[in-house]
C-alpha cells in the first residue's frame, strides 16, 4: 500500500480569475492582514481580457498561471494547488472577490488544530449587506435538494431550502455536508487523497462534490464562524446570467447522476431533468 505524501505547515493560496477587475486588489490588500503568516499566492487564471490579474502578479508573493482557457473553477484550482511544493500542507481557495476580516485565516487554521480530521474549513460569509450567506450546509439529497433546486427560486421559503442550507441551525463550530468553494481551508493531505476538485464539473457543485468525496474518506468539512470574510459577489458571471443558470443546473444534474445510477433511477433523473429545463425556462424569461 502506497504511504500517504507527507506535506509540510507552510501555507499556499489559490484564487482562480476571469477578468476580476479591481476586487482582486481588494483580496490581496485585506489578506495582508488575515493571518500572520507569510502568503504564497497564485492566480490561476482562466483567460482574463481586463489586464488585472497581470497588475495584480506585480506584487511580492504574487504569481501568475495562464491556464491558456477558461477551464473552469475546479480544474483551474487544482492546477494552482499543484504548483506548491510538497512543504505548503494547507492550500486556501476562494474566489477573488473575497475580502478577508482580519485574522480570519489565523481563525481557521486554529480551528484546523482542533479538528484534527478537519479536511476543509469554511469561514462565515458575508454578503455585502451585512447578512450571513448559508455556506455550511447538508448534503443535497433527492428529497430536499430536488426541492431546492427546482422551486428554491420561486418559492424562497420553501422547507426543502430551509432544511438543506440548515437555514435554522445556530451559528456555532461545527461539522456540515459541504462548504461554499467561495472560500475554504483545505489540509492538503485531505485534498491530495481524493484527488482534488473533480475536472467533469466546469461551474458549480464542484464544491457540494468535494464536501461530499471528503465525507465518503473518512474528512470533517467543517463551519468556522470564528473566521469571517465578505463576498463582494460575481464580478466575473454578473453579465452571463442565463448562461450561468444553464451551468448551474447542469452541474446539479451530474451530481445527482453521478450517486444514483441503474435502470431503476432513470425516470426519476428524466423528471429532475425535466424539472430543472422548466426552472431554467422560468427564471431566463424576458
Amino acid at each position: 500500500m502506497t504511504e500517504p505524501k507527507r506535506y509540510g505547515d507552510e501555507l499556499a493560496v489559490v484564487t482562480v480569475t476571469y477578468s476580476p477587475g479591481e476586487t482582486i486588489e481588494r483580496f490581496l490588500d485585506t489578506l495582508a492582514t488575515a493571518t500572520e503568516r507569510p502568503t504564497h499566492v497564485v492566480m490561476a487564471d482562466n483567460g482574463s481580457t481586463d489586464g488585472a490579474p497581470e497588475k495584480a502578479a506585480q506584487r511580492d508573493g504574487v504569481r501568475l498561471l495562464n491556464t491558456g482557457e477558461n477551464l473552469g473553477y475546479g480544474t483551474a484550482a487544482n492546477r494552482g494547488v499543484a504548483e506548491f511544493g510538497d512543504e505548503y500542507g494547507w492550500v486556501i481557495v476562494a474566489n477573488p472577490d473575497i475580502e478577508w476580516a482580519p485574522g480570519s485565516i489565523d481563525e481557521l487554521l486554529k480551528a484546523a488544530s482542533r479538528w484534527p480530521r478537519g479536511g476543509a474549513f469554511g469561514p462565515l460569509i458575508r454578503e455585502t449587506n451585512g447578512e450571513v450567506y448559508p455556506s455550511a450546509r447538508l448534503l443535497p439529497s433527492l428529497g430536499k435538494g430536488v426541492g431546492h433546486a427546482i422551486v428554491g427560486r420561486v418559492w424562497r421559503d420553501n422547507p426543502w431550502t430551509k432544511a438543506y442550507r440548515q437555514s435554522d441551525t445556530e451559528v456555532r463550530e461545527r461539522t456540515a455536508g459541504w462548504l461554499s468553494g467561495s472560500c475554504q481551508l483545505l489540509r492538503r493531505e485531505a485534498f491530495d487523497s481524493v484527488d482534488g476538485f473533480d475536472p467533469r464539473y466546469f461551474m458549480y457543485f464542484e464544491d457540494v462534490d468535494l464536501g461530499d468525496r471528503l465525507g465518503k474518506a473518512g474528512w470533517q468539512n467543517v463551519y468556522v464562524p470564528a473566521a469571517e470574510v465578505t463576498h463582494i459577489g460575481g464580478h466575473s458571471t454578473s453579465k452571463a446570467s442565463a448562461k450561468m443558470l444553464a451551468a448551474h443546473h447542469a452541474s446539479a444534474y451530474r451530481y445527482l447522476a453521478d450517486r444514483h445510477q441503474g435502470p431503476e433511477w432513470k425516470p426519476v433523473l428524466a423528471a429532475i431533468k425535466a424539472g430543472l429545463k422548466l426552472r431554467l425556462k422560468l427564471e431566463t424569461k424576458p
